[in-house]
């Protein structure tokens, strides 16, 4: 229907337009860091500076540039200007928590779904793992894995070990998006289990043994023998999920 002179425009419409526009600069600012290969640290052009370059508002840019902030695209330090940010996973770690911890109704099933994505990710890289590690770092597992049976024998959990542990099993793939995407699924799991308030995992001892069997198939060169292992080692994390218990990783 056409709007008729002195008729107040759809504030719908109106919104969405914004929206676009927001989004359109975004992409031009997110371009502009592409194309003069700015890296992490440095510094942007002025805000003046970007509203001559993409012809808007100074208003309009300081509007996507809170929003690619909160992405992590950008840093914005009042006072001295605007750099370019980290571009970490901590918006993707965010929402996934939030998605998690939203779903009270089935709230085995979202953790479930965590590990699901983490599982396949790691059953398919420990096959290349088992290629590429070398004897150095099979030692540097081995040490963390001595760490872990240690603590296991006294009944302390190791979170932290866990996840050492898995960032040094993929440090021969040489690719940093990897230790970066599984740190994000521990890191979710991890505020997912604290927030219901799960009690520490009751067998240390266990899960030491369940990485001690991944490194022993990666140091024999198995390569299923190795993603046997790993498929053994979720499914247990799986299973204390599934019953209420928090998992260690």
């Amino acid at each position: 229907m056409r709007r008729m002179p002195g008729q107040p425009r759809n504030s719908r419409t109106s919104r969405t337009s914004e929206e676009s526009r927001n989004s359109r600069i975004q992409r031009q600012v997110m371009q502009l860091i592409i194309d003069r290969r700015l890296q992490a640290g440095a510094l942007l052009p002025t805000e003046a500076e970007l509203m001559d370059d993409l012809g808007v508002s100074r208003n309009s840019v300081r509007e996507a540039l809170k929003a690619l902030q909160a992405l992590d695209i950008v840093e914005i330090r009042h006072g001295y200007g605007t750099y370019v940010g980290q571009a970490s996973l901590t918006p993707l770690i965010d929402g996934l928590t939030f998605r998690t911890l939203a779903r009270h109704d089935h709230d085995a099933g979202a953790l479930a779904e965590i590990l699901q994505v983490r599982e396949v990710l790691e059953e398919g890289l420990i096959r290349r793992v088992a290629a590429t590690v070398t004897e150095a770092e099979l030692d540097r597992l081995e040490g963390v894995v001595a760490r872990m049976e240690t603590a296991g024998r006294a009944g302390r959990a190791f979170p932290e070990l866990d996840r050492e542990f898995h960032e040094l099993l993929y440090a021969s793939l040489g690719n940093d998006l990897v230790p970066q995407l599984l740190g994000a699924f521990w890191t979710v799991f991890r505020r997912v289990s604290g927030a219901r308030g799960r009690p520490d995992d009751p067998s240390p001892e266990l899960t030491a043994r369940r990485h001690h069997e991944i490194v022993t198939a990666l140091r024999a060169r198995d390569v299923e023998g190795a993603q046997r292992a790993m498929t053994v080692h979720f499914r247990g994390i799986a299973a204390r999920a599934g019953r209420g218990s928090r998992a260690s990783d």
